[in-house]
């Protein structure tokens, strides 16, 4: 990681609850993100942290992750507790587009793209453990995690790629020949071609120096730019090629053990080919555990599922 920098934080935006996992940006600069206590979001005037602005969009009922803005408007949304759902921003409609596959209900969807062609792809980060024990997966490394596909019309869901290590963020490539899943279990993205003679397969696009999380692409042709939600913990490694008894046990202790992620944090742009663009990164951060990044005008603005808000901070520059 030769460009790596210093991530500069501007100032810090209060959403009055906790865990804006994931945040995505609009046409118009406003940010949109999902909280703990079920609410769909969208902050206004994000550069100046006096007039930053939070409007409720809608409750989902359930606990919001993953979202994707729709070119009609609309919003997807993984949620935690209720499957793949679509919410109006304008009239707060909240519709179930999901909430099973092959007769298993949907828990802990994480992160969901739409292609053009009204193909939506989406994430489970584990079959095993709830996203309040989202340690416990990390840890016996469970490799549960899922990609899904659901075609325009359907309400069943197809299973498209098995025993990922916690699948975690999407992005689509430019050319929409493949998408990039985020392993948060495994420090790396993977690639799963759509198109050509390796459609339906998967192989190794960046490892990381980091635990990712959810991805945003800046625009059609911009990076992918990836959040880094935990460092590299090499004693974790070593507990990975445990026997799977040594690892259920340590999960089994370190869902019950009390958990605050650490100060270093950072984020990472890539292009279409897995070379790092930049590579950001505080230590000593008052902003722990980022779990989203996305553009928004002149600044990034970085989610967490940990936090009670979402900070702002400076573009790095070209070059």
């Amino acid at each position: 990681m030769d460009r790596s920098t210093e991530l500069v934080p501007l100032h810090y935006v209060s959403l009055g609850a906790r865990g804006p996992e994931d945040v995505v940006a609009d046409a118009q600069g406003r940010v949109l993100t999902g909280v703990e206590d079920g609410r769909i979001i969208r902050v206004h005037h994000l550069g100046d942290r006096l007039t930053a602005r939070v409007e409720v969009l809608a409750e989902t009922g359930g606990r919001p992750l993953g979202l994707e803005l729709l070119p009609d408007g609309g919003l997807l949304v993984c949620d935690a507790e209720r499957g793949l759902l679509r919410v109006d921003p304008e009239d707060g409609t909240v519709r179930v587009l999901a909430d099973s596959v092959a007769g298993e209900r949907l828990r802990f969807c994480s992160n969901v793209v739409a292609l053009s062609d009204g193909t939506v792809y989406f994430t489970v980060s584990s079959r095993r453990y709830p996203l309040g024990q989202w340690l416990g997966d990390i840890v016996e490394h469970t490799g549960t995690g899922r990609l899904l596909r659901l075609t325009p019309g359907s309400r069943e869901p197809e299973v498209v790629r098995e025993g990922l290590q916690f699948a975690n963020g999407l992005a689509p490539s430019a050319d929409g020949s493949f998408l990039v899943v985020a392993e948060t279990g495994a420090r790396r993205l993977t690639r799963y071609h759509l198109t050509g003679p390796r459609a339906g397969h998967t192989d190794l696009f960046a490892d990381l120096p980091a635990m990712p999380d959810n991805l945003w692409r800046e625009g059609p042709d911009g990076p992918i730019w990836v959040s880094l939600a935990g460092p590299r913990v090499p004693p974790l490694d070593l507990l990975h090629r445990a026997p799977a008894a040594v690892r259920s046990a340590a999960a089994s202790a370190a869902v019950h053990a009390p958990f605050r992620p650490g100060r270093t944090i950072g984020v990472l742009a890539v292009d279409d080919d897995g070379r790092v663009l930049h590579h950001l990164t505080r230590r000593s951060s008052r902003f722990r555990m980022v779990t989203s990044v996305c553009t928004a005008g002149e600044h990034l603005v970085l989610g967490s599922l940990w936090e009670p808000g979402v900070a702002v901070c400076a573009l790095p520059t070209a070059g």
